[in-house]
């Protein structure tokens, strides 16, 4: 079973930055889009961004656009999320998983057509 693995979340202060790290193997980043999502506490999980295999553009929700970037790093099989300007309210657990249907990313695309789901990385924004 494929599972692709998160990593680089943590604690951090309002307006402070990280860098997640989305590990995959080559053969997914070259075959599907890949997107991150988040989840907060009570919440249920939304997209936050969404790379294409294709021609690397990219999606991003209205909450984040600005603010965060997604990138892909093939000398590493790695899709990166680039967090800036952090907010309280981004607090979430971060996941990035793969859509089996789609090498584009259309920014409206649900969240069924996607698998391969990480564990997940979790970023806490708190002075």
């Amino acid at each position: 079973q494929v599972q692709l693995v998160e990593s680089g979340g943590g604690l951090v202060q309002p307006g402070g930055s990280l860098r997640l790290s989305c590990a995959a193997p080559e053969f997914v980043l070259r075959g599907y889009a890949i997107g991150w999502f988040r989840q907060a506490p009570g919440r249920e999980r939304e997209g936050a961004a969404c790379i294409s295999s294709s021609d690397g553009s990219t999606t991003y929700a209205p909450s984040v656009k600005g603010r965060f970037t997604i990138s892909r790093d093939s000398a590493k099989n790695t899709v990166d999320l680039q967090l800036n300007d952090l907010k309280p309210e981004d607090t979430a657990v971060y996941y990035c998983a793969a859509n089996l249907l789609r090498t584009r990313c259309l920014g409206t695309e649900p969240e069924y057509e996607y698998d391969y789901w990480g564990q997940g990385t979790q970023v806490t924004v708190s002075s």
